[in-house]
């Protein structure tokens, strides 16, 4: 008796996994973006989905990215030329497309694109 209680639910769990819901790629990354605190949203050029996380500190004068959670740039979106001395803000987000300038020790490093 013993054993047929034992090899019933034996039989009865890969049954039972089976009934579990699948998650779309697209619903483990929307959990997975949630998880740490982040939105789904679409971005860059192409408007692709990404996993954007907000940061506490933007906005925050910086003089490194040591000093953030993601980059310090010069604010606006503005390219200067690197090598010059600047201050600038901590980035808000996760979100790395557009163009900017990010500041290393001060000075400002070579602009970019990101699209």
């Amino acid at each position: 008796m013993r054993l047929a209680v034992i090899l019933s639910a034996a039989l009865a769990l890969p049954l039972m996994a089976s009934c579990a819901p699948t998650l779309t790629p697209e619903q483990v990354a929307q959990r997975d973006c949630a998880a740490q605190g982040g939105k789904m949203e679409r971005v860059g050029r192409a408007q692709t989905m990404q996993c954007v996380i907000g940061y506490p500190d933007g906005g925050k004068t910086c003089r490194d990215g040591d000093d953030c959670l993601g980059d310090c740039r010069v604010p606006g979106g503005v390219i200067v030329p690197d090598g010059r001395p600047v201050a600038g803000q901590c980035t808000a987000s996760s979100n790395r497309f557009g163009c900017y300038t990010t500041i290393e020790d001060g000075v400002a490093q070579p602009g970019i694109c990101v699209d």
